[in-house]
């Protein structure tokens, strides 16, 4: 999207263009790419969204392929189980049968009758003979129809875990596909927000379609995913006295959520802040959400626990993308208290 640049002009007339210009609302102006600023905006959050979901399907996909990989790996050990089990079967037949053959069991049932002392003694053999002969063959024919069933078993279980190691490559493509698009729609939708800061001028509110939140408590965190960098009271030669908030570490175009119900205060681009919304908490505290890529809300505009109102960037004296989130007990610069002590005490622990 095209801003409005600082250039020499030699007449008055295009001095007034250029005001103009600044003057009217940027999300009403194209891109340059075909996207106007409201629409990189929500692309981004789109894509935001969309690329946690994909991350959310891989890792589950991930997760269920290992449980069938284990249980593949289990059925594979009771297959060879089985398989020594029925081995050792045939051996016991085997034994039997030359046990069999050296006490007369190979005689033909003649010579048997007349070596027995009695018919008794000769019935008798013969039926544990018979008996023993029965239970080693319906022993070794359970252990068959046993290993069947495993080897299908363990079959099904390879099919299922090779169906789901190629849809996980499916959901790792398209995770990957997302976030490229996502990396080049946050690189456009920074380059905008730069270009508003330079100017001094921000755009009017880039509205994001809101999440269905469900907050029970009366405050949350500023950002859902991230990592804490800079805490409040820290020195570095990044300021001139010490750190006046706590910052977040997130990636450009990561939706920024009110802490708490509230009224913007101020929307605000430029200076070391870079693009910056406050909003008026209900007992007189402020909290500021600055180093923004975009604001979705205007200044007098009421908002909600977890309302998305922007979304983070790297704008102003920023070295890389981050929000610098403050309390203050005033809308001005100075006023800040401890954030981190500050929710804490409202029930959010960071």
């Amino acid at each position: 999207m095209r801003s409005p640049r600082r250039r020499p002009l030699l007449v008055p007339v295009l001095l007034c263009a250029l005001v103009v210009f600044v003057s009217r609302p940027s999300g009403a102006l194209d891109g340059g790419d075909g996207v106007t600023g409201s629409g990189i905006s929500a692309e981004v959050a789109r894509l935001y969204e969309d690329a946690a979901v994909a991350t959310q399907q891989y890792e589950a996909g991930r997760r269920e392929a290992g449980a069938q990989r284990e249980r593949a790996r289990r059925l594979e050990g009771l297959l060879d189980g089985q398989r020594r089990d029925i081995a050792a079967l045939h051996e016991d037949l085997g034994r039997f049968a030359r046990a069999q053959y050296r006490t007369g069991g190979g005689l033909p049932v003649e010579a048997r009758m007349l070596l027995s002392d009695s018919p008794e003694e000769l019935m008798r053999g013969q039926h544990i003979v018979r008996q023993a002969d029965l239970a080693v063959r319906r022993e070794i024919d359970r252990s068959r129809r046993a290993e069947a069933r495993l080897a299908a078993d363990e079959a099904r279980a390879r099919a299922e875990w090779e169906r789901l190691e190629r849809r996980n490559a499916e959901l790792a493509a398209l995770k990957n596909s997302i976030q490229r698009k996502l990396e080049e729609a946050r690189t456009r939708l920074q380059g905008q927000a730069d270009l508003s800061a330079a100017a001094g001028a921000c755009r009017g509110a880039v509205r994001l379609d809101q999440p269905e939140t469900g907050f029970t408590g009366a405050w949350v965190a500023p950002v859902e995913a991230y990592e804490m960098s800079a805490g409040f009271g820290s020195g570095g030669a990044r300021w001139a006295h010490r750190h006046t908030g706590q910052d977040f570490a997130v990636p450009i175009g990561t939706p920024v959520r009110a802490v708490g119900d509230g009224r913007v205060v101020k929307v605000a681009c430029g200076g070391a802040f870079g693009m910056q919304i406050v909003v008026q908490h209900p007992g007189g505290y402020y909290t500021q959400y600055a180093h923004l890529a975009s604001a979705a809300v205007d200044q007098g505009e009421r908002v909600r626990t977890g309302q998305w109102i922007g979304q983070s960037g790297s704008t102003g004296n920023s070295t890389g993308p981050h929000l610098h989130f403050e309390v203050r007990v005033t809308p001005q610069l100075g006023s800040g208290v401890d954030p981190v002590a500050w929710l804490a005490a409202r029930g959010v622990r960071l």
